[in-house]
């Protein structure tokens, strides 16, 4: 007859193949769970390494894993010639034992705090979910095309570093050296800055840098000018930061530099946001004209100018213009860029380029944040610089999305030429697509979703006068393009009249 102990085991442990956790782990955990639900008390004696590989029907070398791994983390005792017994592992804390409260209480973690606090509307997350194979997002990078063996060859070599290990707990400016000195020889070179390490911080993304340029800057009700038609994620920043946002137009030459002359003066702008390359989201490069006067505004006015420069890599035709930053000489230009979008996620930065006294302002606010950052990533990427493999992968991805942009305007031609108004970017992984007629976004996305496509709501822009999205394309090869076409042509016709 089977012992009582091999009958509550039969009964709870379950397992089954998974790449992700090893079949000892499986039992080891339930085991464990079970010794805390008190299914197995202290003292049990478990089955013998062979009676339990019978009893489950598994490998008497998993049954011997199991009961390692069980000891080694103190929940049984093997004692030699004798079995394994359970043990109740000694509590490093004092339980609580709640006398005012129910059990029932107690065997549940609150939904809600017992005390009040303010959430916060402006940070409401915009992340949706969906199932469908095909996505169109707001322009990010495939990464497909990221070569994994050479980055986890580039991450092993920089681990084994010995100087790596000295860097910890050092502070931040000392650790960085290296990466700030190459970090300012790759922008010199690329964006005609004569910039050094003061001049500059790195942060995890250009979010952040954005969130702590606007707290080193904004005061509650301050005047933020951004386009008509923005980034929502530095809406929102700027709107928890305290500002007051007011929105200028936006034509085919960007932002209206002369609305802002004729509608504001000295004093009453703290600041003015623009993207320096490409407008969030149409698309639209701001003019040479239009960014000399608004660099002679900022300085009559006195307010800063926040230059964000995402997508500065990904310029395909001609020369990408230099930053308003570069030609800044009396120190209204924060500039914010993003290096390593050729790169996995993980190897990417943000990084603010601005006059020596707010940059210390800034370390100081990442000193709370973000002491150290990432070491083994800064490495890498001072590496990277060095040897002038970040500019053959930019290059080598820079044709890879050239030809996209070129198949996709293809089937724009083939499929929407008489229902939508676009025009060729000379960069970026996205298109500002207008459609004429016009139609309901939200019923458009509701009949791709029903075909497989989901078009998040951030990429989507109505009002009376537009109906529009913005169509990132990087991460869809061509077949993956033209089937997404097709899909939106074929929810379009289904909503005209």
């Amino acid at each position: 007859m089977s012992s009582p102990v091999d009958t509550i085991l039969k009964s709870l442990l379950y397992f089954e193949k998974s790449p992700n956790t090893s079949i000892y782990i499986q039992i080891a955990q339930q085991i464990i769970n079970a010794i805390q639900r008190g299914y197995l008390a202290e003292g049990t004696a478990l089955p013998g390494t062979r009676k339990f590989s019978a009893l489950l029907s598994i490998n008497r070398n998993t049954a011997v894993a199991v009961y390692d791994e069980l000891a080694s983390q103190g929940w049984v005792k093997v004692v030699a010639n004798k079995g394994t017994f359970v043990l109740m592992p000694e509590r490093k804390t004092a339980a609580l034992k709640g006398a005012l409260q129910g059990l029932a209480a107690l065997k549940s973690y609150p939904k809600t705090t017992g005390f009040p606090f303010q959430p916060s509307f402006n940070l409401a997350s915009t992340e949706e979910f969906s199932a469908c194979k095909y996505v169109i997002n707001d322009g990010q990078p495939d990464l497909r095309l990221h070569p994994t063996h050479q980055f986890s060859r580039w991450y092993s070599a920089s681990m084994k570093r010995a100087s790596l290990i000295s860097k910890w707990n050092q502070t931040q400016e000392k650790s960085q050296t290296t990466f700030s000195r190459q970090l300012c020889n790759y922008l010199n070179a690329t964006r005609g800055f004569h910039i050094k390490p003061q001049h500059i911080v790195s942060t995890r993304s250009t979010e952040m840098s954005l969130y702590i340029i606007s707290q080193l800057l904004i005061q509650k009700n301050d005047i933020v000018l951004v386009g008509d038609l923005s980034h929502y994620k530095s809406n929102m920043i700027f709107q928890q930061a305290g500002a007051t946002i007011k929105t200028i137009p936006v034509d085919a030459h960007g932002i209206d530099v002369d609305y802002i002359e004729k509608n504001y003066t000295r004093h009453s702008i703290r600041s003015v946001y623009v993207c320096a390359h490409r407008q969030y989201p149409t698309t639209v490069t701001l003019s040479a004209e239009r960014r000399l006067k608004l660099l002679q505004l900022a300085r009559a006015y006195e307010f800063a100018i926040i230059e964000d420069d995402f997508d500065y890599d990904f310029q395909f035709d001609g020369s990408a213009m230099v930053p308003m930053a570069s030609a800044d000489g009396q120190g209204v230009v924060i500039y914010l860029g993003r290096l390593g979008q050729s790169f996995f996620p993980s190897f990417q930065i943000g990084f603010v380029v601005a006059p020596e006294n707010i940059i210390n302002e800034a370390k100081n606010y990442l000193q709370l944040l973000d002491r150290q950052g990432d070491l083994i990533q800064k490495q890498i990427l001072a590496e990277l610089i060095d040897e002038g493999e970040i500019h053959r992968l930019i290059k080598k991805n820079s044709t890879v999305y050239k030809q996209r942009r070129a198949y996709l305007f293809d089937c724009l031609q083939t499929h929407f030429q008489e229902y939508a108004i676009w025009k060729v970017p000379a960069g970026g992984l996205a298109v500002w697509l207008c459609f004429e007629p016009k139609i309901s976004l939200i019923k458009l996305a509701e009949k791709t979703k029903a075909l497989d496509l989901f078009l998040p709501k951030t990429i989507l822009y109505q009002n009376k006068n537009i109906c529009a999205i913005r169509f990132g394309y990087g991460h869809l090869n061509e077949k993956e393009i033209e089937t997404v076409i097709n899909i939106l042509k074929q929810s379009y016709e289904a909503l005209l009249p």
